[in-house]
């Protein structure tokens, strides 16, 4: 840190994105990137912005904007193009979090939530989930502050169905929900058609994970039209020119393609569950996941040591070390050959701890590093509002 850093970030820690080696070629099962390319009239929507790049892109984005209203029932007004969805949760602590509002978000959750937090100075409310890394809706009623979830949430891939969402927004009337759908469209029941009924309500996409554009950088916020106003209003006075001319085409062209890009969902969806199924046949255990991803633990293998294993074979996933999730790995689904190798590598890991176990010079507590019971703590009694 230099000397002319603003005290008031001294403490900052930021988030730490999925690592992207360049040191050899990865199966990159780390970042829940789609496995699938964007279909070929993407690319000639890219190619041709390109050509007028000496000009500067439109700040309103109206052609994406009504694009997005059209494939998700809403209107334009209701929609905020962003330089991906994490420009558009930074918009929304901006604008709906201040000294008197807290927010308040799953203790285990997208790790985005606490470092926009403290970068705003704003006080945090961490609700534990449950024992089965579950969230109860009942934790969430009647807050008085701004409430963060994410649905499917991440890491854990489970998901609220769509009237456990209700529920949340309807007793948080005085202050704004926002449902954060990166995830929604492997398996979960999207909330933007309770925008049109509920003004307290905010819901953010992205198209990193189901429309193949993580390298663009794209994302929508749908509200009610008050609440893009105000959302707009930080926009225009931070960087009023946030999602260039070739990601405004991209997206305008995958949206007229969508039904592309939801049966590669399907597909996503499909691998998950044929995946889950051979991990389980290895002995793992698993969440409940309707995301692009697998949450994944196995008892006779630390999630550290997985980790490291897979990626000295040249397979990289998401490890977290911290409680109560340390001993899982979060596993993005590719393509079908690409977990076909994962199983295939998990299998000789676990082979080999199997063998050194049954060695006649190692005692089982040697050969065999022994998970202990993870130790969830249990539920805080229901945060009080104040």
């Amino acid at each position: 840190m230099s000397r002319f850093r603003s005290s008031r970030f001294a403490g900052l820690t930021a988030y730490v994105p999925g690592e992207q080696p360049r040191d050899r070629r990865y199966i990159k099962l780390n970042t829940n990137e789609s496995p699938y390319p964007p279909p070929e009239g993407v690319l000639e929507a890219v190619a041709a912005a390109a050509k007028g790049l000496n000009l500067y892109c439109d700040p309103t984005a109206l052609r994406l904007r009504e694009s997005a209203a059209e494939v998700y029932g809403v209107t334009p007004e209701m929609v905020l193009p962003v330089n991906g969805s994490d420009e558009i949760l930074n918009f929304a602590f901006m604008a709906f979090c201040d000294g008197n509002t807290p927010v308040a978000y799953p203790e285990t959750s997208y790790g985005f939530y606490p470092v926009l937090a403290d970068l705003h100075g704003i006080k945090k409310r961490e609700i534990p989930l449950n024992e089965d890394f579950s969230i109860d809706p009942r934790d969430y009623f009647d807050l008085r502050c701004t409430v963060v979830i994410a649905n499917p949430n991440a890491p854990t891939g489970i998901a609220l169905g769509l009237d456990e969402v209700e529920r949340i927004v309807a007793s948080n009337t005085e202050n704004v929900v926002i449902i954060d759908e990166a995830y929604v469209d492997f398996g979960a029941e999207s909330a933007v058609g309770l925008t049109r009924r509920y003004d307290n309500l905010l819901v953010t996409r992205t198209f990193s994970k189901s429309h193949s554009l993580a390298g663009a950088r794209l994302g929508f916020g749908i509200a009610c039209p008050e609440l893009i106003a105000d959302l707009t209003a930080i926009k225009d006075s931070t960087n009023p020119y946030n999602v260039n001319a070739m990601t405004q085409m991209a997206g305008v062209a995958a949206l007229r393609d969508n039904g592309y890009y939801m049966e590669n969902c399907r597909r996503v969806a499909q691998t998950r569950e044929d995946t889950l199924k051979s991990l389980r046949a290895l002995g793992f255990e698993a969440t409940a996941s309707k995301s692009n991803f697998l949450f994944v633990r196995h008892p006779e293998i630390s999630g550290g040591e997985l980790y490291e294993r897979l990626r000295e074979r040249g397979i990289l996933v998401r490890h977290f070390s911290k409680e109560p999730i340390a001993d899982y790995n979060r596993i993005t689904v590719g393509a079908p050959e690409e977990m076909e190798a994962l199983i295939k590598a998990a299998g000789e890991i676990l082979g080999r701890i199997s063998l050194k176990h049954r060695s006649p010079r190692d005692s089982p507590e040697k050969g065999i590093r022994k998970q202990p019971q993870i130790l969830r703590r249990k539920k805080e009694k229901k945060i009080q509002p104040g």
